[in-house]
């Protein structure tokens, strides 16, 4: 079972745009020495829409090669078209990765129906796991939770990000599919409560910047322990809140540069956090812990 924190990995870039694959290799090592419990190459974090269908593919490849099954890996294999999200896929079982997370088609805005038909032909083309991802303010769709009970009975599909942020939503994907239906935040500032009352881990953007404070936030949340989780999580709600003044992961790049992690590359349409909220940024790193 893949749980708790598992982090939405950014993909570093250097001042050309290039991806920085040495660094790439550095990021993947202090995950797993973090105690980070699964990582997530190209998903929006990574800036999948940006890069190159080569880009992605080796970034998938790159990240199965670092972990070496130290800690499960979920390619983004998400597109707005079925055939390219089959192709992403494939290639995804062919290096080995442990998963897949599938972001509905964006901007083509389809129907549930079709939304059902696109994630039951890639369960059908492809043998891997599966787990959905809901995130309707960036693909302009909403997958409801009646379509999602629909999937859960698709043998590949075990699971879903939830990236509304609604609390409820989550539990009624929980009574409609049942508690072995794994449930995943993608929302950093209501994770803690949405893992307390069931969840079952969560795919973070916070998890960049401080992956063993997430971890152990993540462990007592998922074990039910509030206290715990409560305590561990609120040196770290400014980031959960901060990181997202502007499109992710514009601001957790930026913190990341700030750190020495990365550099400071990031692709356009993206660019680099305005000067205006640097203070903002830099301040929820102070409360975090975080060394600059």
């Amino acid at each position: 079972m893949i749980g708790g924190s598992i982090v939405a990995l950014v993909t570093p870039m250097k001042s050309d745009e290039s991806v920085d694959w040495e660094c790439l290799d550095s990021l993947v090592d202090w995950h797993v020495q973090s105690g980070t419990q699964g990582i997530v190459p190209v998903g929006t974090t990574g800036e999948s829409p940006t890069v190159t269908p080569q880009e992605h593919c080796e970034i998938v490849r790159t990240v199965v090669e670092v972990a070496r099954g130290r800690l499960p890996v979920i390619a983004g294999t998400g597109a707005n078209s079925t055939r390219e999200a089959i192709e992403f896929t494939s290639f995804a079982k062919e290096i080995g990765a442990d998963a897949c997370l599938l972001v509905p088609p964006y901007y083509t805005k389809p129907t549930q129906e079709g939304l059902v038909l696109h994630y039951q032909a890639i369960a059908k083309a492809v043998d891997l796991p599966q787990i959905l991802y809901n995130v309707p303010s960036r693909t302009g769709c909403d997958l409801l939770p009646e379509t999602v009970k629909r999937l859960s009975k698709t043998e590949q599909v075990f699971g879903i990000k939830e990236a509304t942020g609604v609390i409820e939503r989550a539990a009624q994907i929980r009574a409609l599919c049942g508690d072995e239906f794994m449930i995943y935040s993608g929302d950093d500032e209501t994770a803690c409560e949405l893992m307390i009352q069931g969840g079952h881990g969560t795919i973070s953007v916070t998890a960049n910047l401080v992956p063993e404070q997430m971890a152990l936030m993540s462990a007592a949340a998922v074990s039910g322990d509030r206290t715990l989780a409560e305590t561990l999580n609120a040196p770290l709600m400014g980031l959960h809140q901060k990181l997202f003044l502007e499109a992710n992961p514009i601001p957790v790049k930026w913190a990341l540069a700030q750190m020495g992690r990365i550099p400071e590359g990031i692709r356009l349409p993206l660019t680099s956090l305005s000067k205006v909220h640097h203070q903002s940024v830099a301040a929820a790193m102070v409360q975090a812990g975080i060394d600059q």
